[in-house]
């Protein structure tokens, strides 16, 4: 949802977090297009993400590195904060 691409996911689940639930500040970044079910979720006031399928590390091989990038950029921010 952030940056309007599609990515290839492996799921193989049978939970979702209800968006109608989350507290306040949790963001939803990320939705199935198959089933509209929750597939990523961002808390930035606590620095969390949370994605909720498999990241096909080498299918594409560079449909995940948006994810890995972000996720190392959340890392390096809140380690120079520190």
């Amino acid at each position: 949802m952030q940056n309007g691409r599609v990515e290839i996911s492996a799921q193989n689940h049978n939970y979702a977090v209800d968006p109608a639930t989350l507290p306040k500040g949790v963001e939803v970044t990320h939705i199935n297009l198959n089933d509209g079910t929750c597939a990523g979720l961002a808390y930035p006031a606590l620095n969390v993400m949370s994605l909720q399928y498999h990241l096909e590390a080498s299918p594409g091989p560079h449909d995940s590195d948006c994810v890995f990038r972000d996720f190392v950029e959340l890392m390096t921010s809140v380690k120079y904060r520190a």
